[in-house]
């Protein structure tokens, strides 16, 4: 049964050149309510209530609310690097289980607990200095990007509690098939897609200025 596994919560720590980074993220035990946090400048950061967005210029607000990463990925990369990776180690909020993430497709509604929790697919996550220093792996930025697994943002349509073992109910999804994974290309690694994305109505109004600018349409 798809679900989320744990819930997981920001360690506050000082990261590149001294700023507050929220990426340290554990699993906690308990409910959180998860609300809309309004924009990225001047809103509330986080989706989750009590967690920390430590750089609001690029991460936060409606679009990026709640950040999913698959166990599943989580497992495919420990196996790669030979290490340990432990929930909250990418900085998401929700590690899922029997949920595709790279294959969720813009616009596509998740169901979460019985709370009334529902969120929206919006977009997949970019690597950043601070996730390279993160990991602690030199070329982390490329690898990451060449995995093809960057997990995805989600906004909150309907606020709710959430907590570990939460079942995940895809209810709704669009009829196109842009999904995660081909956004991610199309931004990072294969620009001939630009124009394909901008179908799905559900992606930010950010990343459309960009892959029209950079697509010439």
């Amino acid at each position: 049964m798809a679900s989320v596994l744990t819930v997981n919560s920001a360690h506050v720590r000082a990261g590149v050149r001294a700023k507050t980074t929220g990426i340290d993220k554990h699993p906690f035990d308990g409910t959180v309510e998860v609300r809309a946090p309004g924009p990225m400048k001047g809103g509330l950061g986080s989706g989750l209530v009590g967690d920390v967005i430590g750089n609001s210029k690029f991460h936060g607000g409606d679009d990026q609310a709640v950040y999913a990463y698959a166990r599943e990925d989580l497992d495919s990369w420990q196996e790669r690097l030979g290490r340990e990776l432990t929930n909250g180690l990418f900085g998401e909020n929700i590690t899922t289980s029997g949920v595709d993430v790279t294959g969720a497709v813009i616009g596509e509604r998740w169901r979460v607990g019985s709370g009334g929790l529902l969120l929206e697919v919006t977009r997949p996550r970019t690597p950043c200095k601070t996730f390279v220093m993160q990991m602690g792996i030199e070329g982390w930025m490329k690898t990451f990007t060449d995995g093809g697994a960057p997990g995805a943002y989600l906004r909150v349509i309907e606020p709710g509690p959430l907590r570990g073992g939460d079942p995940v109910e895809v209810v709704d999804r669009p009829d196109h098939d842009v999904t995660i994974g081909t956004v991610f290309r199309a931004m990072m690694t294969e620009p001939d897609l630009l124009p394909s994305i901008l179908v799905a109505d559900a992606l930010p109004e950010e990343l459309k200025r960009k892959a029209r600018k950079r697509a010439k349409v």
